[in-house]
């Protein structure tokens, strides 16, 4: 009710009903993150207050409703919004420093002003307990309100709730304090009055706290000011940085630092497609840092709110992205670090969070981590790590046998029950089975693909008694797998592959793996697989085209982009590129959700944002149109789905691909193509 009656821009969009956005702001596995939301406001921890910028300008407060505001990615990957009010303008951008116990975040707040003569701007940062987390994130952490009870002041430096620290490293003109006593706060700075100021004293709850400064910027020039944001209570300084860091130029060294690193981390592999949809390489490289930064520890993660939890699923996925990209080293660390949380009987937990391993069974998760050993093998040869998890990838492969033995007795041959006979029980690995499990075809697509891996696996070792074993049972489960698809597509009477047995339901973007990762096209009806994604080019087309209306669509939906490459229909990839690139929310950050929503402003549950697990989507399906493994006759197919336009935008002679580095089984990929003035492609 405040915000409402409160003059738009004195409190977060979302309060007002308005979805808004944000981005990820941290170290390469630390296990604490900060939200930038996309109109400026700082999330300092989860659950926690926000610092949100404020201009005070010919005697006005600027908020984000009074300007225009817009998101991009710094050079390496550094999030920034700029603030555009005409002869005034804002950038905040932010970075992490230090590690472990003293990681932190700097912001960074650059005043512009762009008129011919000098001119007086007030920059106000203000820590009000609000999330960036929008109230409509509802799952593992609630978003919108945050608690301040306290607020105590130095002389560059507010504490609240007596253990989180924001540090001013430049030049304060003043710290106020208020509290919902005293009025709104940004009233107050609209009023030009603060309540408390200097030294500050303990407040009333609820309370509000604000670094002003008095900028003098000259013309057509621009002033800055950083803060100190730890992001462990009371545990990050300037001196545990290692210096009393404070001027710009301090500030930028730092920032340049941290820069050189990431340049380190992302340089591995060199992508060049300047005829494809704007933005695709540099989405790449957001996706690879988005990956890394989401991670707790070695943990991969989908998310750092809502999804601040490590599956194994997610983790499988996202590294198979990482290792064509030439990030051996987080898969490496994932691999060892979840291997640890198998049961005792060899069940692969599906997830695993701070309580541990989650018990609930999800049965594609066996499969997934034999997948991921595999993977890993096959693009480093890695065989001390093979060796060192050869046990957990026996036990895992065990247990999936003894989940598929479960519909091979008589019961299941009765008539009626052939499309359930040799698979794998019904589970809710598809969160579209949650209310009910279901006998999912996803499940038993990752079963043959870990039956594969573990007969590959034994034989890399030498263990041919166990590898003979193991083809034994990976040929009947094959065999069982493509029996139960033709039962069950004859059962419900359709004409593509279904998403389970049960329900004869179509799901191309759980189909998808059919094709890639698991290479089961000799598997399943060739004929029923084609229409399944001639089905799904139908949907896409009018809801494209606004044939159909829609509300909402989950960019998981991006690995059709790598089905139709390998469907050797490379037009169809790309149109399918072009249309989620324009759904990226938002766009300047390189980033997507768990859910698109048509209406963005309208407000809804997202997931998380960035999604990695999305991400890693983007990168394998981009790189399969690049580049891919076709196992059934062990060949590396090259731009499969570099469709004629990419050409046709850059000049005759010009690289539309340049490619260098890029991982594959093989080894280190890298060519070059173009067309001649002729029309002939080299």
């Amino acid at each position: 009710r405040r915000a409402a009656s409160a003059p738009r821009g004195w409190y977060p969009r979302a309060f007002l009903g308005e979805q808004s956005y944000w981005t990820v702001v941290g170290e390469d596995g630390g296990r604490y993150k900060a939200l930038l939301g996309e109109d400026g406001a700082l999330e300092v921890g989860k659950g926690l207050f926000s610092i949100e910028p404020f201009l005070g300008y010919h005697g006005r407060i600027l908020t984000w409703a009074d300007v225009r505001s817009s998101q991009r990615l710094a050079p390496l990957l550094f999030p920034e919004v700029r603030w555009d009010a005409g002869s005034v303008g804002l950038t905040v951008s932010a970075f992490p420093v230090g590690h472990g116990a003293e990681s932190a975040i700097i912001a960074r707040y650059r005043v512009e002003n762009r008129g011919d003569a000098p001119d007086s701007i007030r920059l106000f940062l203000a820590a009000r307990p609000y999330q960036v987390n929008p109230p409509t994130q509802f799952l593992n952490t609630t978003g919108g309100v945050a608690t301040i009870d306290k607020i105590t002041t130095g002389v560059s430096m507010i504490r609240v709730n007596g253990d989180r620290d924001i540090v001013s490293l430049s030049p304060l003109s003043q710290i106020g304090v208020a509290s919902t006593e005293d009025g709104d706060l940004v009233g107050l700075l609209a009023e030009g009055y603060l309540p408390v100021s200097a030294e500050g004293i303990p407040n009333r709850s609820p309370c509000s706290g604000v670094f002003v400064y008095r900028l003098e910027v000259p013309a057509h020039g621009e002033r800055e000011v950083d803060i100190l944001v730890p992001l462990r209570p009371r545990s990050a300084s300037l001196e545990g940085l290692g210096a009393p860091m404070c001027s710009p130029a301090q500030i930028a060294a730092l920032e340049d630092s941290c820069a050189a690193v990431w340049r380190r981390r992302l340089d591995k592999v060199s992508i060049s497609l300047p005829g494809a949809p704007a933005g695709t390489t540099r989405t790449l490289a957001a996706q690879v840092a988005w990956m890394r930064i989401e991670r707790d520890s070695a943990g991969l993660q989908p998310g750092v709110r809502a999804y601040d939890r490590t599956w194994i699923r997610d983790g499988a996925l996202m590294a198979s992205a990482l290792l064509s990209m030439g990030q051996e080293d987080a898969v490496r660390e994932f691999i060892d670090w979840f291997a640890p949380f198998q049961y005792a009987d060899g069940k692969i937990p599906c997830c695993v969070d701070a309580r541990g391993a989650d018990p609930v069974p999800e049965h594609d998760s066996d499969g997934e981590f034999i997948w991921l050993i595999a993977e890993y093998h096959r693009f480093t040869g890695d065989r001390a790590l093979l060796e060192r998890h050869w046990p957990a990838v026996r036990a895992a492969a065990g247990h999936l046998d003894r989940l598929r033995l479960e519909r091979r007795t008589p019961e299941w041959r009765a008539p009626g029950k052939e499309s359930f006979f040799g698979i794998l029980p019904p589970s809710i690995s598809h969160e579209g089975y949650s209310a009910k499990p279901q006998h999912s075809y996803w499940d038993d697509l990752f079963a043959l693909r870990g039956f594969r891996d573990a007969t590959w696996l034994a034989g890399e070792l030498g263990l041919g008694a166990v590898r003979d074993s193991l083809a034994a049972v990976r040929d009947t489960f094959t065999h069982d797998l493509a029996a139960s698809v033709r039962a069950a597509m004859a059962a419900h009477r359709i004409d593509y592959v279904p998403g389970s047995a049960d329900l004869g339901d179509f799901d191309a973007t759980s189909t998808t793996i059919a094709l890639t990762p698991v290479h089961a096209g000799e598997v399943l009806p060739r004929a029923a697989l084609e229409r399944t994604f001639e089905k799904y080019w139908e949907f896409f087309r009018e809801r494209r085209d606004g044939v159909k209306p829609w509300d909402a669509f989950t960019p998981y939906e991006m690995r059709a982009i790598g089905s139709f490459v390998r469907l050797n229909q490379r037009e169809r990839a790309n149109a399918l590129l072009e249309y989620f690139m324009l759904y990226r929310r938002p766009a300047g950050w390189e980033q997507w959700p768990e859910v698109v929503w048509r209406d963005e402003r309208a407000p809804h549950f997202l997931g998380d944002l960035p999604h990695a697990w999305v991400g890693s989507d983007y990168v394998r399906s981009v790189l399969d149109m690049l580049a891919y493994d076709r196992e059934s006759d062990e060949a590396l197919v090259l731009a499969a789905g570099v469709p004629e336009s990419w050409l046709r935008r850059v000049p005759a002679g010009t690289p539309a691909v340049a490619i260098k580095g890029l991982r594959t089984r093989w080894g280190s990929l890298g060519y070059r193509m173009s067309r001649t003035r002729t029309g002939l492609v080299v």
